[in-house]
């Protein structure tokens, strides 16, 4: 199969796949089925698992943590996750108790008993933004329950004007090994309009901190397609964002969920549709950032990441969420998989704290995929690497995956976005900078159209 990887900036979109406006709705694939098929029914069978002890006749999977701190200075008017941005002190003091104490029921269970932590990702929201007091009497509490002293890596959210010096050296004392900070852009005027709390300063401030430090890995996050984006804005953030001389660079493309600030206004029309980047220009934008960061010594991981040739560390805990390693979703909100199934917790304030103060899981929705379900999500989260090695599947699963989608395959290759035979799949340049919007044609018809949340 030809090099798929070598990144161009694309043509002009002409398949079917290609809407040239950025829609309402998520576009951003992380899981399949779509959550919104996810139901309280199951509940029951996500409790089953979890108080079974793992099998003896299969090796175990790796355990992965996933903490959600969901306080924010500013909601971005492009976000969609749970976030707060009115509470004090106590309330968080109320809520990292809480969220202690359910990892310390997980801990408890007979599925989660005794298993080491492979990974641990403190998410948000923004992590960064709980005092230093606060992150220290929540990571005694988590540790003495689950320690990640021997974990692969221990990934950390950062918002760049929550930092000071003391906190970036608290966040490295608890054992952060990937440090990933929310730049996005760095025009004050397009951080400004969409919502941001930081600045560029405040980006450039905590910079020696961070690189003092000495993380394992430094990550950092831009957005292509912010609000206001331009050209000649963009070529400028990618050439500072060199500049920054991180470990590893993320390039989102900027989508439109149902529950943001930027989705509401376009339905009321207190924004009109002009002023949201085309996907066109956003892939060309992305192809742009990736071409240079190749140039600046970067090798390309995935279709949003980036990381330098001689930095040998990877992102553990997007290889293991993408290969169906358990995962265990802790805060309010958050998702879960452990044992195949799915699960997610309350996704509101009260309706998580009450349980989980008090031991009891909160788990509100949830879903036990089929065994061809489990097959199809871990080959459309794989292909985000843009190969896919089909022999995989049929050693774990005694599936070939490329007879099981052949007409996926044939139709998307029809339409220059993949090539494909026996031995696996390739994306082309066209279909790695589109590749969530081309997943769904491998979903089953039932899923497909369908609200992703």
């Amino acid at each position: 199969m030809k090099e798929a990887l070598t990144l161009v900036k694309p043509e002009p979109a002409t398949t079917r796949l290609d809407s040239k406006t950025t829609d309402i709705g998520s576009v951003f694939v992380s899981n399949y089925p779509p959550y919104s098929f996810w139901n309280a029914d199951a509940v029951s069978e996500a409790h089953a698992v979890l108080n079974a002890p793992l099998p003896d006749d299969a090796p175990a999977p790796l355990l992965g943590l996933y903490m959600h701190i969901p306080f924010c200075r500013k909601r971005c008017k492009f976000c969609y996750f749970r976030v707060y941005t009115d509470k004090n002190a106590r309330d968080i003091e109320t809520y990292t108790n809480a969220l202690a104490t359910e990892v310390e029921t997980y801990a408890a269970l007979p599925r989660i008993e005794n298993r080491p932590l492979h990974f641990v990702y403190f998410g948000g929201g923004t992590p960064s933004y709980i005092s230093s007091r606060h992150l220290k009497q929540l990571t005694d509490r988590v540790k003495a329950a689950m320690p990640w002293d021997k974990a692969e890596e221990v990934a950390f959210e950062c918002e760049p004007g929550t930092l000071t010096q003391p906190k970036v050296a608290a966040i490295k004392e608890i054992g952060v090994t990937r440090l990933s900070l929310g730049v996005e852009n760095l025009n004050d005027d397009i951080l400004r309009e969409n919502g941001r709390a930081h600045i560029s300063k405040e980006v450039y401030r905590v910079m020696p901190w961070v690189l003092d430090a000495q993380f394992d890995q430094l990550n950092v996050d831009l957005i292509a397609g912010m609000i206001g984006e331009t050209w000649e804005n963009w070529r400028d953030t990618v050439q500072k964002t060199i500049d920054l001389n991180a470990d590893s660079v993320t390039v989102y493309q900027l989508e439109l969920p149902h529950n943001t600030v930027y989705s509401r206004d376009l339905k009321t029309g207190e924004m009109v549709e002009t002023a949201v980047a085309t996907w066109d220009e956003k892939r060309e934008w992305h192809a742009h950032a990736f071409e240079q960061f190749c140039a600046a010594g970067y090798e390309i991981s995935s279709a949003y990441t980036v990381i330098k040739r001689e930095n040998s560390r990877g992102f553990v805990y997007r290889d293991a969420v993408w290969t169906g390693q358990d995962l265990i979703g802790t805060g309010v909100a958050s998702f879960s998989h452990v044992g195949g199934v799915h699960f997610q917790n309350a996704p509101h304030w009260d309706g998580y704290l009450e349980p989980a103060a008090k031991g009891r899981l909160p788990i509100q929705r949830a879903f036990q995929p089929t065994e061809d379900e489990r097959v199809t999500r871990q080959m459309i989260l794989q292909l985000k690497i843009g190969k896919l090695n089909a022999q995989p599947f049929r050693d774990q699963f005694g599936v070939d995956i490329i007879e099981r989608h052949r007409g996926a395959l044939e139709r998307l290759r029809s339409e220059g976005m993949l090539e494909f035979d026996g031995s696996g799949i390739e994306l082309t340049q066209a279909g790695f900078l589109r590749v969530d919007q081309l997943l769904p044609e491998f979903y089953a018809e039932k899923y497909r159209n369908s609200r992703y949340t």
